[in-house]
């Protein structure tokens, strides 16, 4: 029979043992899933959703602002993230560039562009679905049939035009480009350390750079054929007012403008 002090002292060391577990471990924040209006859900993290909510409110503001200077307001969809083979760094870039053509090609007093890669819509320690909550929320509207006039995909051409493509050696440019960058940038020079290669890059933005190998991106797509399905059902909006649609430039015709593609971080927390 265990004594009662070494029952005592079996118990306290457990309890101990417990306690700096504890300590030891990472917390993980509590995630709950939250759904737009139009009916995708994300499964996103608790702590984010007062931020989310404040963030939307102001890009809300505005947009509201741009409206009351008379101006179009435009989403542009474009890839930021870092996967197979693109930068980071380079992609806000491009997003900046992306803005600015669309604003000068018809007339930046005419039309404002919201760009996602915009330091206000920072999620310290965010997610791609806490992200798409946010974009969701807000391209969807307070009523759930959009709050732009138009929303812009960047493709292929978008990003030429960053690098200066010409048409003529273009792969070349990218390699010299990379090795400019790695000498002027320390950020890029640390991401060449952690792993991106001359090769990858080049592949990624000579043949892959689109919004069309962005998930954020794919899942903006079906939002906004979700919103203009709403809309071609609404008496008072119907076909005709749509939500316009351009990929690299142009227009989209309607077949693919009412086709849906594969989801991005669409889903809802495992029970």
């Amino acid at each position: 029979m265990m004594s009662n002090t070494l029952r005592y002292a079996v118990v306290a060391s457990i309890v101990i043992a417990a306690t700096l577990a504890t300590w030891n471990s990472p917390a993980h924040a509590a995630k709950s899933t939250e759904c737009a209006k139009i009916g995708v859900c994300y499964c996103v993290n608790d702590d984010l959703k007062p931020t989310i909510g404040t963030k939307v409110d102001r890009f809300r503001q505005l947009i509201a602002e741009q409206r009351k200077a008379g101006k179009v307001v435009g989403y542009l969809s474009v890839p930021l993230t870092s996967t197979g083979g693109g930068n980071f760094n380079v992609n806000k870039e491009v997003a900046e560039s992306a803005k600015a053509a669309i604003e000068k090609r018809f007339g930046s007093d005419f039309i404002f562009v919201l760009n996602p890669g915009t330091l206000d819509a920072d999620l310290p320690k965010g997610t791609g679905s806490d992200y798409m909550l946010m974009w969701a929320t807000l391209i969807e509207g307070t009523d759930g049939l959009g709050e732009f006039d138009l929303v812009y995909f960047a493709g292929p051409q978008d990003f030429a035009r960053y690098f200066g493509f010409d048409g003529n050696g273009d792969m070349g440019k990218l390699d010299a480009y990379f090795d400019m960058r790695v000498k002027s940038d320390p950020d890029f020079e640390k991401a060449v350390q952690n792993g991106l290669t001359k090769a990858a890059f080049r592949k990624y933005y000579a043949i892959r750079s689109s919004a069309s190998v962005s998930r954020g991106a794919h899942d903006e797509w079906n939002i906004v054929r979700l919103i203009n399905e709403r809309r071609r059902a609404d008496a008072k909006l119907g076909t005709g007012n749509q939500i316009p649609v351009m990929f690299d430039g142009h227009g989209i015709d309607p077949a693919d403008s009412e086709a849906p593609v594969s989801e991005g971080y669409v889903g809802k927390c495992a029970p």
